[in-house]
């Protein structure tokens, strides 16, 4: 039987094989000023989905400062420790909302928590995760790391280290690393290509500095990338230079 010239077509090589996506919680706000906005939420596993079907992939950290902001909380007066774990309870929040999101689109997915909670979601067991993605599972990790002081930025580069994820892929609502605030600030420069200890040492905040330093330590890149085009998630995995990529090399 002889092949269709639509199926002698060689499918295009993809850069990664394995990616993290740390998304924030006001990711899935939209234009509300808070909570999830259900279209916003479609959108970002539609986007999802694109790279899972050309074979790649996907592990998602997400945080929940669009519902719960510990920092912002201790600040008010709720103790530090309590007003984390709190912040870690809303990542479960946006979790099971992306999970039933990416899940209407027929993907299979898991939600691993760093906090024991059996009837919404799997503990974190990374053997187990790697596996889900074997299995060409999205595996979305909830709770942070599980413990207080540490940002969804530290869950997000833990997570990539421990399973082997190629990339980092930040999704922001800017298209990279500025100098300073791009909304803000109209001269703000952006970034092609800076280096690990650069974000440092002009505090960028592209993630906090403990993350920094772990992908720095363990030659993580992270690609900063505006997650509110469409298809950008895609062309990254497949070599397109979008955003700022973010390496260990010295720029």
């Amino acid at each position: 039987m002889k092949r269709t010239k639509q199926e002698n077509k060689k499918k295009p090589n993809i850069l990664y094989k394995r990616i993290l996506l740390k998304l924030s919680g006001e990711a899935l706000m939209g234009d509300k000023g808070h909570g999830i906005d259900p279209a916003t939420a479609e959108f970002i596993a539609s986007e999802i989905k694109k790279v899972v079907d050309i074979g790649t992939e996907v592990a998602i950290v997400i945080g929940g400062g669009n519902i719960f902001r510990g920092i912002e909380a201790s600040v008010k007066g709720i103790e530090r420790a309590s007003a984390d774990y709190m912040g870690m309870l809303a990542t479960v929040i946006n979790a099971l909302a992306l999970q039933n999101a990416i899940e209407k689109l027929g993907l299979q997915t898991r939600v691993q928590s760093a906090i024991e909670m059996k009837a919404l979601a799997e503990s974190y067991i990374r053997r187990k995760a790697i596996r889900h993605l074997e299995k060409g599972r999205v595996v979305i990790f909830a709770a942070g790391t599980g413990n207080p002081y540490f940002t969804t930025d530290t869950a997000a580069a833990l997570r990539a280290i421990e399973i082997g994820a190629e990339v980092i892929l930040k999704g922001t609502k800017v298209d990279g690393v500025y100098t300073s605030d791009p909304l803000k600030d109209p001269s703000a420069k952006k970034f092609d290509v800076i280096s690990h200890f650069d974000v440092l040492k002009y505090n960028l905040r592209v993630m906090d500095a403990t993350a920094i330093t772990l992908c720095r330590e363990n030659s993580i890149p992270i690609i900063v990338f505006n997650l509110q085009n469409q298809d950008s998630i895609k062309e990254i995995i497949y070599g397109k230079k979008i955003g700022t990529l973010v390496n260990s090399q010295d720029t």
